[in-house]
């Protein structure tokens, strides 16, 4: 049975659980769980980061740990009772842990290693706690270590600064919130600006002098210079180096390192230096022989020196060299320093140029304890410490110093009879007074042990030597008195054999006899003459000499041989025991000279403060008991004297001396008597204050009163307790007329800056420390009144001295921070003096600092006693008194702007925090009756509304970001439930007063708008939170936000009528809060819409304004991230539901749905901007969103921003023609007109003319930039007009020179011509504007099929490629994927008068075929009926799939979703007819470019002469002849009569184009392509018998090509380019895959290598580039298919595989596949052909070998004559002298445009293996098929084809070479019914200037595969027929699978063209194939227009196709 539990609550998980039983809890090691019951060793609970699962887990997987239980039962909360920084470390470390894996994920490795390392530490420093056997100190110390790292690793993960008190963090519901507040602020402070280190420290560390010449050990000294006052500041630091210049000693660390402690701030400044002095031990002489001289000597060598200010700039612990200089002259080694710092260095020379002292030197920072911790290693390895000399800034009782420096400074000797001077070496010793030598008592430096003796370094022959050596005698106080310093002087002879002769010695005791240490300074000693083997260890011998000269010891003394020799020592003594000053001394024994009392008293103040500190309690002990000896006579020199010493221990540096005398007056002090006095003189002086002569010392009195205070109560004390407490009443009497003078002397007024107020501040800075001392005699209430009554004297006069004012607040302040404030009883006599200061100072905005802080310490007080019931009248007194006063600072100090520097910044924001603080702790301790007692309080509704106003304002001010630093969300989580519960309370007084007729609608707007952005503030979002994060909040607070939200909608629906005041002002603010997630929130928030909505509807009958705002807004707030999906439908479903039953139900609904599309596009746009690069899907989603805002919402800013939007991503993708059209959207909304716009985006305020010449002109740069040229020159026009019409001929020329220069770029420079790729988006994951729809897009340049499904992918990297073109079903539209079906497809050009006109130069045409394309076409091929196994063309049809978009491209983006979609057949016969027509067509341009010599290159008419006349492979057009000519096929299809004698037409033709091919070919095939020349005249021909060709017919001329002297006339002002098949072939668009280089061999070849000596013959053109014409053949299976694909086109299936699958397998999706592998898709599709319509005749009918026909053609057209006629009947009707009109009859048009296939696009093969189902024709393109075909708008609306007549053929005239122009049939109106009339000629070729040769491999494919193609270009978007007379129009069903009309007049109009603004340009007919017989060249092709002309001659051209519908140019409203 399971059983709650008691005491089990809490544990942690020790080992992993799956939780495989049931109802079993899955845990993980280390989760903490909380357990509700238990059962036969089960625990039942929930882990704690889950809460929501339960479940069981086994009990002894679980160590239980202490914890207490709040709120039994159902809701109970464990709280763990472990050490409270234990609990924090567990928390953080585990939400580091999930940020500390994203730092990998981001790449942030660097603190990603260093927050691992801290985690560790961490670790092991809670281990340590856990296992509790620290000490107290080593537990505080290793938390503090803990906290410091969390703070650390908190801010660099910007997370929440913590409070902490005492290492642990504190409850904020625990503490007042003005104390949370310090809290955070001295963290805060504490993190950003370090308290800067008052105490300093130089550590150094030496390393080796590098220097050539050593060779002898070393000596060397640090020391710190001050250069400034010529002295140094610090002991020596000594070590000695060995003979290689390392230290001797490297095992011991402290012999060469050391520390310089205790610098000061004001000693790190740059005069102040390091200086080395380096010393030798060795010869006399650096050269001297080795044997000279044994005895080694201290020499001079060098010296060094740095400046700390170098070591400012930075702690460099780098190794520094210090430059070495010698010492020429050794006279001025004492010196070498000085002139090294002075600049002074060319009279020394440096050791060398290598040579040099390698020091580490860093400075440190902090007290020495700190630097001890945190440079443990340093200490623990060991370290020297060098002190300053003398005292520390700061003197520590205790401290025991007794150090005498003596510098040895120079010496003056005489010769001794010698010739040249001495060398002196000087020794000391220590010596005590029985004359022995005091040991180990000279020490050298800090890394030195002391020595016994000191031998000073020896200067070569130098009488008057200089040394300056510093030395340190630590003698010990008690050997100091009798001890004498003695120093020896030796001679050092060089030559003799080392040997040292004393010749004399001084002396100089170290204590007189009156006690006094020797004085400090410089003594000249007399050097004292004796022999060299003289005895000096009889000190009693010499000491009775005089030992300075002018100082004799008494008449006994010896006479003085010689007084001309001298020796110079320095001083200076640093002792705490002992003085060296007399007065001291005798005031210390005043009984022994009781009349020196008065002389020594007053000589107490001149005595240096170091001295009468030494001996503080000494001196103390002296006063007092001159003063119980004598009060009369001393009292007041004493009183004076005390005063003296009192101040003195204020100076900071005798400031720690203060607890010495608080000890003494505690312990030692005995002046029972004294306390009279004490009074009597205080008194005295207080009364006379007002006297000028005495202010300075009643200053110092009054500083003093503390202490004398405390002397005054401690003899009190003692005097009580020594008599039992006599004369209480008159001890009472006297304080109580000492207090009555003070109060006296602070009720006096002064005027300004006067004396009298100096003392005033002086004694209220000093007299809150009084309290304490009275509160040891009386009553705690007797103290408070009469600390009322001296607070309550002090005048209320604020215009006064400014100073005073200060002090007297400072008073106030320490008096709440004293311990009577925080006695109750004394609290409420207080309080009342306080708060009327403050509310002073407030009022007049004064001392802000100062009372923040005294208001700080009231609250703080309140909280800690909040129990107490006195606190409740606390808070009324302070509500009444301050609340308003503190609302109105609040006001004011954040209204003023913040001052520059930084630090009055951040003493600017202390002031506004403390305030906040103090308010927010005030409204925190408010209760109900507080509140209502408040509001009660106003007299009249004005004051409640003003009231209400400020505390509004406030709290706005109060939720602002700045208000408080980014990581405080404690502090912002405190502040807001504190608004909250007050903004509750106070909605109440607003409800009740100002509705109905007292409606205010300021501050019911001020009340919504701060509930707004209370809602809104950043710290309150708890889905930001990390889970642990938010979990703490919700427990702590709940969601706030929703009980805001809860509170709006209660006052909203109080409003009543008034809620039209707020429509639609609140609109805005409502929805931003309706867009946070959180769904409470959202269902109260999102009614208030239709509340809205229902207001507007019964004022205005509509809604107009709610929509509008609702919509601007939307756009604002979800561009900043705002709003998501959910968002949208709760949105939708809940405002529908809502207005069901409303009247206006309709139009409610409408703007829903549109407010609701809006949020989709939005929510896409903003999703897409997300991406980092600009791609397609951002630019689609913007032009989504664009024309929604133009044509939807008709919201003209939003779109001209959105028109810029789009504009800044194009530029960024270089997209620059899509940026231009851009553009001209904003610029067609603009007029040449003088309006003034106002300045708006980027544009300044100008007129309407000058943004539009601006815009024509960026937009005419861009369209250069895109090499759209075209449209550029429609523009330079338009400006150009304008510039002519206001006669600005400069600007003029400056746009003509633009415009030519444009059109010297088509000529001159080269287009790529792009791909374009039909994509289909499907599935519900895509965005909104993709979703489930298909675009056409144009690619990228270079860019193939395959890159472009790359991109795609990379772009939607989740999608899954479809490997069909079939059109998806409704489960893939529906599917939560996405799915992408990528295919290549073919442009079809609307422009094709350009393209079919004779003599335009390819640069010209290029640009009409793939610009303003509406249509693409897209090609499948497939059998119907019988497949035919040797013959597939038979069967073979094509479904062509027209695709017709919404808008050309290019346009406003790279891609525009497709609006229609047509689907057609073509039969086997139109498709042969087709192939044959782009075949001849190809052939004509390849001979009429190698006639104008745009050829270089001959291979690309080699290869197609080649592919056509020896065509082995597929058997050539031998297939069409068994298929077509055939009597069976002629029977079955009489209705196909007219195109089988087309048929036989094209064949004559060709050959008639081949004869003169070849013959042009002769003229120019090089040398060693000979042979194949001759082959393929043979090859020739036996083609031309086996057609049945012996001469040609009279229809056909003798010349086969018609051309002026023998060549194509051009257009006027052209240039025959003359190009290399290279160059030539730039343009066109290819395939990677499109150079098949390698031949492929077919499964199904009829002749294999048929075309291989091509291959071989022309091998030497090794680049693929030079071979691409080897293309796939224009035949099926039986044609060529030797270079049928590209050989990287591999197969990757059997060939049963790659037949047709079964209708299961159509939709299989492979994301591995990548859409498409090459060979399963149709080849169009995978290698789009770069042909448009313009290029009909480019695509090369490779490898048609007529010799592969297996039966004669004679037979066949014998035949085809028995059914239709003979082929000369053909000409019958013409007139006299015309040419044979082969045309053809009537035909299904639908049947003539079925295979208008593009480029080199090859018939498919079929698989014999087709079962006979699939052969039917189906609707839609089946699964196996791909292919790219161009779009042929011809279906007429009610689903059939027109079939046109066939126009008759022009008549060859005698002479060709003159018939230029063409001369075609009048143009009919051209219909979306009918296609474009194509006439022919007999002539074999005519130009056509395209340059441009087919090369794609689309037109091939593997036999097995079932899909082949034949090469074919179409002459025109309808394969060149057009109908033109009546004849009876044959129909046949369309396959279209959209019904709907080509171009909807509804649809919404698509963004601009420059090709669209009115109707298109007229396409006339194309030229005939025949030469016409006019004589003049062709007109000028004509100028791209802008403007399509609407007037009545348009009546012939194309009437019935109806422009797009555009919405006229509007004007924008001031934009």
């Amino acid at each position: 049975m399971w059983i709650p539990t008691e005491h089990e609550k809490y544990g942690v998980v020790i080992a992993g659980f799956r939780g495989t039983v049931p109802h079993g809890l899955s845990l993980e090691i280390g989760d903490t769980v909380q357990i509700l019951e238990k059962c036969d060793g089960w625990y039942r609970g929930f882990a704690l980061k889950n809460p929501n699962v339960k479940g069981i887990f086994p009990s002894n997987y679980i160590h239980l740990k202490n914890a207490c239980v709040k709120n039994k039962g159902q809701f109970e909360m464990v709280i763990p009772t472990e050490d409270s920084v234990i609990t924090e470390m567990t928390s953080t470390l585990r939400d580091w842990g999930t940020m500390w894996k994203q730092l990998y994920v981001r790449n942030e490795g660097d603190l990603f290693h260093r927050l691992w390392h801290i985690m560790n530490e961490i670790l092991d420093l809670r281990r340590q706690v856990l296992v509790g056997h620290l000490t107290h100190d080593r537990m505080k110390d290793v938390k503090r270590h803990i906290t410091a790292r969390l703070d650390w690793g908190n801010e660099q993960l910007g997370l929440d600064l913590v409070p902490r008190k005492e290492y642990a963090m504190v409850d904020p519901e625990e503490i007042s919130i003005t104390e949370l507040y310090r809290l955070m602020e001295h963290r805060h402070r504490k993190k950003d600006t370090p308290v800067p280190a008052s105490s300093h420290h130089l550590f150094v560390q030496m390393k080796s002098l590098m220097c050539s010449n050593l060779g002898e050990e070393l000596e060397v000294i640090f020391s710190l210079f001050d250069s400034k006052e010529n002295r140094p500041i610090s002991e020596r630091f000594f070590l000695r180096l060995n003979r290689n210049g390392l230290p001797k000693c490297p095992e011991k660390p402290e012999r060469h390192c050391s520390l310089f402690v205790d610098l000061g701030s004001s000693e790190l400044r740059k005069d102040i230096y390091i200086t080395v002095h380096i010393i030798r031990i060795g010869r006399m002489g650096a050269g001297e022989k080795k044997n000279a001289c044994n005895v080694q000597y201290r020499r001079p060598f060098g010296c060094a020196v740095l400046s700390i200010a170098d070591l400012l700039a930075g702690d460099s612990k780098d190794d520094l060299v210090l430059k070495v200089y010698m010492c020429n002259t050794e006279s001025d080694w004492y010196q070498i320093h000085e002139n090294i710092i002075k600049k002074l260095n060319a009279r020394y020379n440096l050791t060398g140029s290598n040579a040099g002292l390698a020091v580490s030197l860093q400075l440190l920072h902090g007290d020495i304890e700190q630097i001890r911790r945190e440079y443990t290693s340093r200490f623990t390895h060991g370290v020297s410490i060098t002190r300053k000399l003398g005292f520390s800034n700061i003197i520590m009782p205790g401290e025991m110093r007794n150090d005498l420096y003596i510098t040895v400074e120079r010496g003056e000797f005489e010769k001794g009879g010698k010739s040249v001077a001495r060398n002196v070496e000087v020794t000391m010793h220590v010596v005590d007074s029985s004359g022995q030598i005091l040991k180990d008592f000279i020490s050298f430096g800090s890394g030195e042990p002391p020595a016994s003796e000191y031998h000073s370094f020896v200067l070569y022959h130098n009488n008057g030597p200089r040394w300056a050596e510093l030395l340190k005698l630590p003698i010990p106080v008690d050997k100091f008195r009798g001890a004498h310093i003695r120093c020896e002087f030796r001679h050092c002879s060089t030559k003799e054999k080392g040997e040292k002769k004393l010749f004399g010695f001084s002396f100089v005791p170290l204590m007189q006899e009156n006690g006094r240490t020797l004085p400090d300074g410089t003594h000249e000693l007399i050097v004292h003459k004796c022999e060299e083997n003289a005895n000096l260890q009889d000190s009693g011998r010499y000491l009775k000499l005089p030992f300075s000269k002018g100082i004799s010891l008494g008449s006994n003394s010896q006479a003085v041989k010689s007084t001309k020799e001298s020796f110079w020592i320095t001083s200076f003594l640093c002792s705490t025991k002992l003085t060296q000053n007399g007065d001291m001394l005798d005031l210390l024994k005043w009984r022994t000279h009781p009349d020196k009392i008065a002389g020594c008293l007053s000589k107490l103040k001149e005595i240096d403060g170091s001295e009468i500190v030494k001996f503080l309690q000494d001196t103390l002990d002296t006063l007092f008991g001159i003063l119980d000896e004598n009060s009369q006579k001393y009292g007041s020199k004493v009183f004076d004297c005390l005063v003296h010493i009192i101040n003195l221990l204020q100076d900071s540096k005798f400031h720690h001396f203060k607890p010495v005398m608080d000890t003494y007056i505690e312990s030692h002090f005995a002046g029972a008597l004294a306390y009279r006095d004490l009074i009597k003189v205080l008194k005295w002086h207080i009364d006379r204050v007002t006297e000028v002569e005495l202010h300075d010392h009643i200053q110092e009195v009054l500083k003093a009163q503390e202490y004398i205070f405390k002397y005054i109560v401690q003899s009190r004390r003692l005097f009580s307790i020594a008599t039992g407490g006599q004369n209480e009443e008159e001890f009472r009497c006297c304080i109580q007329e000492l207090l009555m003078s003070v109060r006296f002397f602070l009720s006096q007024e002064s005027k300004g800056t006067s004396a009298l107020s100096q003392l005033q501040a002086v004694f209220l800075s000093s007299f809150p420390s009084v309290y304490s001392e009275l509160l040891k005699l009386f009553d705690v209430r007797e103290v408070a009144n009469l600390v009322h009554d001296a607070l309550g004297s002090l005048p209320t006069v604020m215009h006064g001295d400014e100073s005073l004012q200060a002090v007297k607040l400072q008073s106030i302040g320490k008096t709440v921070e004293s311990h009577l404030y925080t006695n109750p009883d004394s609290r409420c006599i207080l309080l009342p003096v306080v708060l009327h200061h403050l509310h002073m100072h407030l009022q007049e905005q004064k001392d802000l600092i100062m009372c923040a802080r005294i208001l700080s310490n009231i609250f703080c007080l309140i909280k800690k006693n909040s129990s107490e019931k006195s606190v409740l009248e606390e808070i009324d007194v302070i509500v009444n008194s301050l609340l308003d006063i503190l609302l109105r600072t609040i006001l004011e100090i954040t209204s003023r702007p913040q001052p520059s520097g930084s630090a009055m910044r951040l003493q600017f924001q202390d002031v506004t925090g403390e305030f906040v603080s103090c308010l927010l702790s005030l409204l925190r301790q408010m209760t109900d009756r507080h509140y209502q007692q408040l509001l009660d309080s106003f007299n009249t509704k004005e004051d409640l509304r003003d009231f209400l106003l400020q505390i509004f304002t406030v709290f706005r001010i109060l939720i602002r970001p700045e208000m408080f630093p980014k990581d405080w969300t404690v502090m912002r989580l405190v502040a807001n439930n504190v608004i909250i519960t007050t903004v509750l309370y106070l909605s109440d007084a607003l409800r009740k007063n100002f509705l109905n007729e007292n409606f205010d609608y300021k501050i019911w707007d001020s009340y919504f708008f701060l509930a707004v952005i209370f809602i809104n503030q950043l710290c309150l979002q708890l889905e930001m939170f990390t889970p642990s994060k938010k979990k703490k909040v919700l427990e702590k607070y709940g969601d706030m936000r929703v009980t805001m939200g809860c509170e709006i909608f209660s006052m909203w629906q109080n409003l009543g009528e008034h809620k039209l005041h707020f429509i639609p002002a609140l609109i805005g603010p409502f929805l931003e809060v309706t867009l946070i997630p959180q769904p409470d929130l959202r269902n109260v928030m999102i009614p208030i819409f239709h509340d809205m909505m229902d207001w507007e509807q019964r004022r205005s009958g509509n809604f107009k304004q709610v929509e509008a705002k609702l919509i601007d807004k939307l756009d604002s707030l979800m561009s900043e991230g705002k709003g998501d999906e959910t968002y949208r439908e709760l949105f939708n479903s809940i405002l529908l539901k809502k207005i069901e039953r409303e009247t206006w139900r309709e139009s409610g609904v409408s703007l829903i749905a549109t407010v609701t599309r809006l949020m989709e596009r939005l929510l896409d746009y903003r999703d897409c901007m997300k991406m980092g690069e600009v791609d397609g899907k951002k630019i689609g989603c913007t032009v989504s969103l664009l024309n929604f805002y133009k044509t939807e919402l008709n919201k003209e800013e939003m779109y001209i921003r959105y028109i810029h939007k789009l504009y800044d991503l194009h530029l960024k993708a270089q997209n620059f023609t899509e940026a231009a059209y851009t553009l001209l959207l904003y610029d067609e909304l603009l007029e040449w007109s003088d309006r003034p716009l106002r300045e708006f985006l980027t544009y300044p305020m100008q007129t309407e003319w000058q943004r539009k010449e601006c815009l024509h002109l960026t937009i005419i740069q861009n369209f250069d930039r895109g090499k759209c040229w075209e449209n550029g020159i429609i523009l330079c026009r338009k400006i150009a007009e304008q510039y002519e019409s206001y006669y600005d001929y400069r600007n003029l020329s400056k746009m003509r020179m633009m415009e030519a220069s444009l059109y010297d770029k088509i000529m001159d420079q080269q287009r790529l011509e792009p791909e374009f790729f039909r994509v289909g988006f499907y599935g519900k994951k895509f965005p909104f504007f993709l979703r489930n729809k298909e675009f056409v897009c144009r690619g990228h340049d270079y860019e193939r099929l395959e890159a472009f499904q790359q991109r795609m992918l990379n772009e939607f990297p989740h999608a899954i490629a479809m490997q069909h073109a079939n059109q998806p079903d409704e489960t893939i539209f529906q599917a939560e994927a996405q799915y992408l079906q990528i295919y290549a497809v073919t442009p079809i050009p609307e422009n094709q008068e350009v393209l079919q006109r004779d003599g335009i130069p390819d640069n010209i045409k290029s640009f009409y075929k793939v610009n303003h394309i509406w249509r693409f076409r897209y090609d499948r091929p497939f059998h119907k009926g019988t497949k035919d196994k040797e013959n597939e063309f038979k069967s073979l049809w094509v479904e062509r799939t027209t695709l017709i978009l919404v808008q050309s491209l290019p346009g406003i983006s790279r891609w525009f979703e497709v609006e229609k979609r047509e689907v057609v057949e073509m039969s086997p016969l139109e498709n042969a007819i087709e192939v044959l027509e782009n075949k001849n067509q190809q052939l004509r341009t390849l001979i009429s470019q190698c006639q104008t010599r745009q050829m270089q290159n001959i291979n690309p008419l080699t290869m197609c002469l080649n592919g056509v006349i020896d065509a082995a492979v597929n058997g050539g057009v031998a297939r069409y002849q068994e298929a077509f000519f055939i009597k069976e096929y002629i029977l079955n299809h009489p209705e196909d009569g007219e195109k089988i004698t087309r048929l036989r037409e094209l064949m004559l033709e060709q050959a008639q184009i081949l004869e003169f091919g070849l013959a042009v070919h002769e003229k120019v095939v090089p040398q060693d392509m000979r042979p194949l020349h001759k082959k393929l005249v043979d090859q020739f021909f036996v083609m031309k018998s086996s057609l049945g060709i012996q001469e040609f017919s009279a229809c056909v001329q003798a010349s086969p090509v018609h051309f002026p002297n023998g060549s194509p006339r051009v257009c006027r002002n052209s240039i025959p380019i003359s190009m290399s098949p290279d160059a030539a072939r730039v343009i066109p668009r290819r395939s990677p895959l499109s150079y098949p280089a390698v031949n492929r061999y077919s499964s199904s070849s009829l002749s294999s290598q048929a075309s291989a000596e091509v291959s071989n013959i022309t091998g030497q053109s090794e680049s693929s580039d030079e071979v691409f014409n080897m293309q796939p053949s224009p035949s099926t299976s039986s044609l060529s298919s030797t270079h049928s694909a590209s050989p990287n086109v591999t197969s990757s299936a059997p060939s049963s595989a790659r037949a047709s699958p079964l209708l299961s397998d159509k939709h299989k999706h492979s994301r591995e596949n990548s859409c498409l592998s090459p060979r399963e898709r149709p080849c169009s599709a995978i290698y789009p052909t770069p042909l448009e319509t313009s290029q009909t005749t480019n695509s090369c009918f490779a490898k048609w070998n007529v010799t592969s026909i297996p039966h004669s053609i004679r037979d066949c057209i014998r035949e085809a004559e028995e059914l239709v006629g003979p082929v000369s009947a053909l000409s019958e009707t013409r007139p006299a002298g015309k040419s044979p009109n082969l045309s053809l009859p009537s035909v299904p048009h639908e049947r003539r445009m079925l295979f208008n296939h593009i480029g080199d696009g090859a018939l498919p093969r079929s698989d014999s293996n087709l079962p006979g189902a699939d052969k039917a024709v189906n609707t839609t393109p089946s699964s196996w098929s791909l292919d790219s075909g161009k779009e042929a708008r011809n279906t007429s609306e009610s689903g059939k084809l027109i079939s046109p007549p066939v126009p008759p053929r022009p008549v060859q005239t005698a002479s060709p070479a003159r018939h230029i122009a063409s001369i075609s049939p009048s143009p009919a109106g051209r219909s979306p019914m009918k296609g474009s009339v194509q006439s022919f000629t007999p002539s074999p070729v005519e130009y056509h200037s395209s340059g441009l040769i087919s090369n794609s491999p689309a037109l091939s494919g593997s036999y097995s595969s079932g899909i082949s193609s034949l090469s074919r270009c179409s002459t025109s978007e309808t394969s060149g027929f057009e109908s033109q007379g009546s004849e009876p129009a044959v129909t046949v069903p369309s396959y279209s699978i959209s019904e709907e009309p080509v171009r909807k007049e509804s649809k919404t109009p698509p963004p601009y063209s420059v090709y669209e603004r009115t109707l298109k340009r007229p396409v006339p007919l194309p030229h005939s194939l025949s030469i016409p017989p006019a004589a003049d060249p062709p007109a000028l092709p004509p100028k791209p227009q802008l403007v399509r002309p609407n007037n009545l001659e348009n009546s012939s051209r194309r009437t019935e196709q109806v422009p797009r519908p555009r919405p006229l140019p509007r004007k924008v409203s001031q934009l």
